[in-house]
This record gives C-alpha cells, structure tokens and sequence, in this order.
C-alpha cells in the first residue's frame, strides 16, 4: 500500500474506533473524539508542512475497498451512536460530546466517501454510497449531485453554487430545496427518455428508505433514539451543505455567445492544498480536479491552478458561521479572481 492510501487509511478508520469507543464509555474517549475531528486534524494542517502526492493508479483497487469499509463503518457506526444517545451507559455531557464528534464524522467523512461512490462506475459501489446519502435522509442529493451539480456548477441555475454576498444560512436553504426539486425533475426526465415506468422512480427509493432508517432508529431506541438519528443527519447535512458552500463561493462561469455557459474550469472552485483533513475528507478539497475529473478517484485528484482558501476547508467552514466575517475574508478574494478572469 502507497504512502497515500496508508494516511488516507489511517485518517479515516481511527475516528470509527473513537467515537465508538466513546458512546461505549465516555470519559476520556469522548475528549479524544472531540479533539480529533477538530483541534488536532486543525493543528495538524497547520503544524506539519507537507502535501499528499497522488498515489499510483495501481492502488485503485485499494482506494475502492477502503471505500467498502468506510461505507459499512458508517452504518455501524450509526447504529451504535443511536444506541449510545438512547441509553443509560453515559451521563449527559458524555452523550453531548458523542453526538458531536459522530456528526462531524458523518458530515466531514460518511458525505465525503458517499460521494465518492456514487462517482464509480460500479453498481454496486454506486448503490453502497446512495444508502449511505439514504441513511443521512439526504437521498436525494445521489441524483442531484450528478446530474445537477456537475452540469449547471457556478451558474444561478444550480442550487448548489452559492453567490457572491449570500449568507450559508440563506444558502443551505436555497440549496436543500432546490436540489431536492431539481434532482427530481432530472430523473423525471430522464425516466420519460428511457421509458421506464414511474414507479421505479429513485425519489420512490430515497423517501421510502428514509422512512426505513427512521423505523430503524426508532427500533434500536425508542423516541430517543428516533430524535438522535434525525439530528445526527440534519448536523450531517448541514455540514454537506457547508462544503457546497464554501468550495464554490462567488465563483461563476461567463455565459457564452450561444447562451451556454464557459466549460468548468479550475477557476470554478475553491481549493485548500492542507494534507491532513484532505485526507479525512478523501481529498475532497482538491475540487477543480474532481469537476474536470469527476470519475477520477479521490486518491489520485491532484491540487490544480485554481483559487485556494485561506485556511483549510474545515476552519473555512466555521467561519462561514459568521457572514459579516465570512464576506470581509472571502469577498476580495472572489473579486481578484473574477476581475483575473
């Protein structure tokens, strides 16, 4: 295994074993989780100077199976935070603490590999990573994602590119909804095109399998339990929504004589070359490359030419929590380049 894969390895499996460790027990493990979803993958990006190389192409079979594995640690995980939130094992503050570390687990990381898998060409895979977007009871951004997102990026007619002034708050909104009707309008169409009949519609799959995970979570533990799992999702995707923000800000491509937008560029997203939450996060802050590659896997996406943040993509994040500070920072930097451009 390449060096990459190993730090992608490592980055991504050690938080499971945490956050596990800490609805089992609390104490000292849910400090641990805590810091490693935030203060030291924070520190680390800064601290330790260094930039992940791609790893070889011979290691895409790896990078798919570490994908699997995140996949079923996802719902495992899952479960036993549900679990942990429902019982009696740990007091408040330790069940405080779990529910933050698993959702910025599953905001930060279970999003970041769904999205890889539904970009594989496997059905299988592409399966695997629509449950786990089911399992966030944001099914629909499956569709949405890869028919939407990827043809209409930075224009006004794709929900998920936030415009220049526009607050997250106004933007996650904006874009929940409107991702939610425009992925269903795409597979509406696309249906019609192949003849296939509406009941095999995929919305038909991601309502009905949230209804599923909702009778799941109320199963394990009780209305607690029903109430922890819609939070751990809404937080989960809330910070999705974040991401989509952040990693398209302001940017926008010029409309051409034949009323078409430009092709996507590496000007049309917002990188962050910082090594280590790109590898929790599976590289998902080398953006240019993924939309001029969108089938290119995470472990071999590369930093591009394109517009970098000044900070990494999670600490952006939360600075996005706060508009007026979020402009003052991000709204020059969106002007240099659309002025460049």
């Amino acid at each position: 295994m390449s060096a990459p894969m190993i730090l992608f390895t490592l980055a991504t499996l050690l938080p499971i074993l945490l956050i596990g460790a800490a609805g089992l027990w609390g104490g000292v493990w849910v400090v641990a989780a805590l810091v490693y979803m935030t203060a030291m993958t924070a520190a680390l990006d800064v601290t330790v100077k260094r930039i992940t190389p791609p790893a070889p192409e011979s290691e895409f079979p790896v990078a798919n199976r570490l994908s699997v594995v995140l996949a079923l640690g996802h719902f495992a995980l899952l479960a036993a935070t549900v679990a942990a939130l429902s019982g009696e094992r740990t007091g408040v503050l330790a069940k405080l603490g779990t529910f933050v570390a698993a959702g910025q687990y599953f905001g930060q990381v279970s999003n970041a590999n769904a999205h890889e898998l539904i970009h594989r060409g496997s059905r299988g895979l592409h399966t695997l990573g629509k449950w786990v977007y089911i399992s966030l009871l944001f099914g629909h951004h499956t569709s949405a994602h890869v028919l939407v997102h990827h043809r209409l990026v930075a224009t006004r007619d794709d929900p998920s590119s936030a415009r220049r002034g526009e607050s997250l708050y106004r933007f996650a909104r904006r874009a929940w909804l409107g991702s939610f009707r425009a992925g269903y309008a795409a597979e509406t169409r696309r249906l019609a095109q192949i003849g296939r009949a509406k009941w095999r519609h995929p919305y038909v799959v991601y309502c009905g399998g949230a209804v599923l995970m909702m009778a799941i979570a109320l199963w394990i533990g009780g209305a607690i339990g029903l109430f922890a799992y819609i939070g751990l999702a809404g937080f989960a995707t809330f910070q999705l929504l974040m991401s989509d923000y952040v990693q398209h800000y302001g940017l926008t491509r010029r409309t051409l004589a034949t009323g078409k937008p430009e092709p996507v560029a590496a000007r049309h997203s917002w990188n962050s070359p910082h090594w280590f939450s790109s590898a929790l996060m599976l590289n998902a802050p080398r953006h240019s490359d993924h939309h001029a590659h969108p089938s290119r896997p995470y472990a071999v996406l590369r930093l591009s030419d394109g517009p970098l943040l000044p900070r990494s993509l999670p600490v952006m994040a939360g600075v996005a929590l706060f508009p007026r500070r979020w402009r003052r920072i991000m709204d020059p930097l969106v002007a240099k380049w659309q002025a460049a451009d």
